[in-house]
């Protein structure tokens, strides 16, 4: 079975004695990762009996990690979701969907293309490489549109950019 996986969380610590991890979760919000069901760790599925938000975290029980030896295994591991399993809005996109897009500015002149999505704290920065490479922070004021089907992104520069 050929299955679309999309990272979605790193696996930071053991909660408890009883096997749940302390997931550390790439989604937009820890609400937004507890409907997972099935979580996919270096391939390997793990159904999810159960999980809560615990602050910016997510505690999880994974079926046959019933120790927290069994969890400890766990610590460090990036955590995979099928694409098929997150529910986007009409018109809706994951951010990884925008890399490899042809990027152009308001005006209509092409920069490059989307190489990264870069997450400083500040908030998701979209880096463009062509004859420069060039950042853009991933808000309304500069992504002026993502067409994930025609593959393209326009963004607003501000001047002198």
């Amino acid at each position: 079975m050929n299955m679309d996986l999309i990272e979605t969380g790193r696996i930071v610590n053991t909660h408890g004695l009883r096997g749940e991890v302390k997931i550390e979760p790439w989604a937009d919000s820890p609400e937004a990762f507890c409907v997972f069901r099935r979580l996919f760790l270096e391939g390997a599925e793990h159904a999810v009996e159960r999980s809560r938000v615990q602050k910016r975290f997510v505690i999880a029980k994974l079926a046959g990690v019933d120790s927290i030896e069994d969890a400890e295994k766990l610590r460090g591991r990036v955590v995979f979701v099928p694409r098929e399993d997150i529910a986007l809005e009409e018109g809706g996109y994951l951010l990884t969907d925008l890399i490899g897009c042809s990027a152009f500015d308001q005006d209509g002149k092409r920069l490059g293309n989307v190489t990264d999505i870069l997450t400083p704290p500040g908030g998701e920065v979209l880096e463009i490489r062509g004859q420069r490479e060039i950042l853009v922070p991933l808000n309304g004021e500069f992504l002026l549109d993502a067409d994930v089907e025609g593959r393209t992104v326009t963004v607003r520069l501000l001047e002198g950019m």
